[in-house]
């Protein structure tokens, strides 16, 4: 069976030579680049250096072990994303869920059986190549996407983008309360709010656009400003600047006499202008207003 890959390159993380030297020759063989460290510590600088599409992680080794690896690989956002496969002789169920728990994607067991351990590799670099090549053309065309794994909240990878904007709103403390409320909700088949973050004038929203129950889930990330929500009402129904910031307002709630305080002026010439409104619109009410020009606005 031929596993040969692309370019393909592997991190093999063990703390006995001879293990080292049979993996490394078997990979070889199939066509991977290995690339090799003994201990956790160099794995760790390998992985962020060298950037490998995968890294097979001995379970078991002294001073920082794999698990530990695998936790900190996990957190570093420069590497959280490259799959681990944990080598182990360790076949208990705790040790399997400590693998899992600290951010490994598989296992295999010792001793190691050469054609096991390749379609492992295989199958797990393939998908990690698909999900490459989403951010590629995500990158591409400027969206600004997350990916998160539900069970910790954190992010896996990001769009330059999103990066850009993540930073702009300081979002770490309310992302993963958010999505832990999402995920419970789609557990039950329903649907929760996306999240808002306010800074001033501009907001930016999170709304979750892809599901995995163990993986990942794709976050869509999408900035507004009331500026620019204005120039949208001016431009979709042919509105004064005036009667767009009036409209604005509507759409958060505000009654007539809140948006004469904030515009300056009085709710009477707030309800002239809404009359206007209304008219332009083709509807009766502040409700079927603010609904129209939010489909409107989400369109565009």
């Amino acid at each position: 069976m031929n596993f040969n890959t692309e370019a393909g390159v592997v991190l093999v993380v063990d703390d006995v030579p001879e293990n080292l030297a049979v993996l490394h020759d078997a990979l070889d063989e199939s066509g991977f680049t290995v690339l090799v460290a003994n201990n956790g510590e160099a794995a760790l600088l390998r992985a962020a250096e060298a950037q490998p599409h995968i890294i097979l992680l001995d379970a078991i080794m002294p001073g920082m072990d794999g698990f530990e690896t695998c936790r900190q690989l996990k957190a570093n956002l420069a590497t959280r994303h490259i799959p681990v496969i944990f080598m182990t002789g360790l076949t208990e169920a705790e040790h399997v869920v400590t693998a899992f728990d600290a951010g490994g994607n598989d296992y295999v067991t010792k001793p190691l059986r050469t054609s096991e351990v390749l379609a492992r590799i295989a199958a797990h670099m393939q998908t990690a190549k698909l999900v490459d090549q989403a951010r590629s053309a995500l990158d591409a065309f400027g969206n600004a996407v997350i990916a998160m794994t539900p069970r910790d909240g954190k992010v896996v990878w990001q769009t330059p983008l999103a990066r850009t904007l993540m930073q702009g709103y300081m979002a770490d403390a309310e992302l993963p309360a958010w999505l832990q409320a999402t995920q419970l909700a789609h557990s039950q088949g329903l649907s929760h709010p996306p999240l808002t973050l306010a800074r001033g004038a501009r907001r930016l929203i999170f709304s979750a656009a892809e599901f995995s129950e163990n993986e990942q889930w794709m976050i869509v990330l999408r900035e507004e400003s009331d500026t620019a929500q204005i120039e949208k009402l001016m431009a979709s129904f042919k509105l004064t600047q005036r009667e767009s910031e009036v409209l604005n307002w509507v759409i958060k709630g505000k009654t007539n006499r809140d948006i004469g305080d904030i515009l300056g002026t009085s709710p009477r010439t707030i309800n002239k202008h809404l009359e206007h409104v209304f008219v332009k619109l083709g509807v009766e009410t502040r409700t079927s207003a603010a609904s129209v020009a939010l489909a409107r606005i989400e369109r565009s």
